[in-house]
């Protein structure tokens, strides 16, 4: 009833109302209209002589005349209709009105009419009607039309065609510290899926597949029968979307009914433009700084990789078999978590190394050991080609000056190269599992995992290399005449700027604030939403000095800040565990393949790449810039 007892809907009642009220009144007071028809009137027939009209209007004022009888109505009768019929016949002005306009006295209402051509009109005619009828549905139906469902879809979904009820409640639900595996929570809480009708005749595949991926429902096993009631009870459209989507993810579709097979095919092919959405809820300006969430962001990319591959989370978890768990190995065909387990035994301990080993010793490895047939290993190098690796070069520097103070307006440069064994460079996942066309996007983050804050943030695409031309070379000639560069300078770095984007790289240019004087450990990750284990990331310092009162930059003492700090540059490739101290603010949960630990940090930095720090991009030692690159 609240909801009923708004001001639109009484508004539209009350209307609704008062239109009905006015067709009663219509009803009940219209009245038939007489036509005005002398000869009836004196009791003749049409062509009668004036003898004639003159004899009948004598009878009839004999019994009418008001000397003759003093009735009230008969005299009004004889003055409205007797007298007036006679005049219509005998005056030539009444005659001529009345022949003119149908009455003695002239015309005697309101005469309507259509600004259009007589021969529109004439629906009598062979084509007039038809041609009448197709103007008004062309002209005034068919744009209200098109206007009423364009209005009612703008107000409904955005310009991705997500529906503002699901942007409202993923913005909602997100939480800084939410855990890669409790991402799914938030992401089965859209509103496309909450439509998605809920059958009683689901019940009993809906039960079958509770059976089948209960393990992966973050179910207390220690209480297990509170923690099964407890999921049954929610809404049964966040029941019905989560087991379908965990059905996905295990690959037990088998058991939907055909009705079910049909709605997961739906939310399927929701996924994609909904997760890129959940991830634009994760990275808009959260903090006082304008910075976005680390932790959900990448949980979001996980799952997307998980659903494009059909990969269930808790298979990436690290286990003792893989630091990285099986997951990236279950996305190649044909392969087993036990198939995992037995090459793992020869030491191939990482899906990097997998990936890096020759193709006669990994031919070898999968027949000997895996127990792979040689067509089978065959459609393993098949796939392992496709596979995608990326690298990131990172520049950022304040535009015309020496070095990064508070408050500058940094601009961040990043090259992404992407390249496959196959040689292409634009190509779609291969996802088997998933049933529609799926582009690879990748979603770069400039981040800092201690505070969990993404500064920057961009969504790259591979496949468009005519707008990546275009974007690269605009950026490009901008920037360097910006510097003072030269015509001749100008040209060159954008001729080279197009080689590198037509050879397989993009370029991503993004401007963020300088935050207070400190020292910065930020991380550049390259994240595929589409394939598991392909990112790549790199550890990147930022130095921000003391804005000085004249404004000018120190940079004598920012040269020898920078001996003292030594190297800023260092790559990283692989994924480690979380912080340990920054465990206690999440959830108690598995932790992403992009976590990072302490004392693993200090066992690889012996191992980084010890190349000197670069000042705004610059191969002179000098901590006032920054300089990264890392590949995965």
């Amino acid at each position: 009833i609240s909801n009923f007892s708004t001001y639109s809907n009484l508004t539209v009642v009350l209307l609704w109302v008062v239109v009905v009220l006015l067709i009663l009144y219509i009803k009940h007071s219209n009245t038939e209209v007489q036509v005005f028809d002398p000869f009836s009137i004196l009791g003749l027939g049409p062509g009668s002589s004036e003898s004639e009209i003159k004899k009948a209007y004598r009878k009839l004022s004999v019994l009418y005349h008001p000397d003759k009888n003093p009735d009230p109505d008969a005299h009004k009768y004889f003055v409205n209709y007797i007298s007036k019929a006679y005049q219509a016949l005998t005056d030539p002005v009444s005659r001529e009105n009345y022949e003119k306009y149908g009455h003695p006295d002239g015309r005697q209402g309101l005469r309507m009419g259509i600004a259009l051509p007589q021969f529109l009109l004439n629906i009598d005619g062979a084509s007039g009607g038809i041609l009448l009828m197709g103007i008004v549905g062309v002209c005034i139906l068919l744009p209200l039309t098109i206007s009423v469902i364009y209005l009612s879809r703008s107000s409904k979904y955005t310009g991705n065609y997500v529906m503002h009820q699901t942007m409202y409640a993923y913005y909602h639900f997100m939480k800084p510290s939410l855990a890669p595996s409790k991402v799914m929570e938030v992401f089965i809480r859209a509103a496309e899926y909450m439509e998605i009708p809920v059958r009683r005749t689901d019940e009993e595949s809906l039960q079958k597949i509770f059976v089948l991926v209960r393990s992966e429902l973050n179910l207390d096993p220690r209480n297990i029968r509170q923690e099964q009631a407890k999921f049954w009870k929610q809404h049964p459209a966040l029941v019905k979307s989560e087991l379908l989507m965990q059905a996905h993810l295990t690959r037990e579709t088998a058991a939907l009914s055909p009705y079910l097979q049909n709605d997961f095919k739906k939310m399927l092919a929701l996924a994609p433009r909904l997760l890129e959405e959940l991830m634009k809820m994760t990275i808009i300006p959260r903090t006082k700084q304008g910075h976005g969430w680390l932790r959900p962001a990448i949980g979001v990319v996980e799952l997307s990789q998980s659903i494009i591959q059909a990969v269930p989370l808790s298979e990436r978890k690290a286990n003792g078999g893989s630091s990285e768990g099986y997951g990236p190995f279950l996305q190649l065909p044909h392969f087993t978590e036990s198939a995992v387990k037995k090459i793992s035994r020869k030491r191939v301990r990482s899906f990097q190394e997998f990936r890096e080993m020759k193709p006669e010793e990994r031919s070898e490895l999968l027949t000997l050991v895996a127990g792979f047939s040689a067509e089978e290993s065959r459609d393993v190098e098949t796939v392992l080609e496709m596979m995608p690796s990326v690298s990131v070069d990172i520049t950022c520097e304040t535009e015309g000056e020496e070095g990064i103070q508070e408050g500058d307006v940094v601009t961040m440069q990043a090259w992404i190269t992407l390249w496959r064994p196959n040689g292409l460079v634009r190509a779609l996942p291969h996802s088997p599992c998933f049933p529609h066309d799926k582009e690879e996007n990748f979603w770069l983050l400039l981040a800092d995992p201690a505070s969990n804050e993404v500064w920057m943030s961009q969504k790259v695409n591979f496949m468009d290399e005519a707008t990546a031309v275009a974007a690269a070379s605009k950026a490009i000639q901008e920037m360097r005449e910006g510097s003072g560069a030269t015509p001749k300078e100008v040209k060159s770095s954008v001729k080279e700027a197009i080689e590198r984007v037509k050879s397989g790289s993009r370029l991503v240019m993004g401007k963020f604030q300088a935050p207070e004087e400190g020292n910065y450990n930020l991380t550049s990750y390259c994240l595929c939403d589409s394939w598991i284990g392909c990112d790549a990331k790199a550890n990147v310092r930022l130095k921000v000095l003391k804005r000085t009162r004249t404004g000018s930059r120190n940079a004598a003492s920012a040269a020898a800040a920078a001996a003292d700090e030594g190297p800023l540059l260092g790559e990283e490739g692989g994924g480690e565990e979380e912080d340990e101290e920054g465990e206690e603010e999440y959830d108690d949960d598995y932790e992403s393949e992009y976590s990072e630990d302490d004392d693993d940090e200090e066992e690889d930095g012996s191992k980084r790449a010890s190349s000197a720090a670069m000042a705004n991009g610059s191969a002179h030692d000098d901590d006032d810039g920054l300089s990264a690159s890392g590949s995965d």
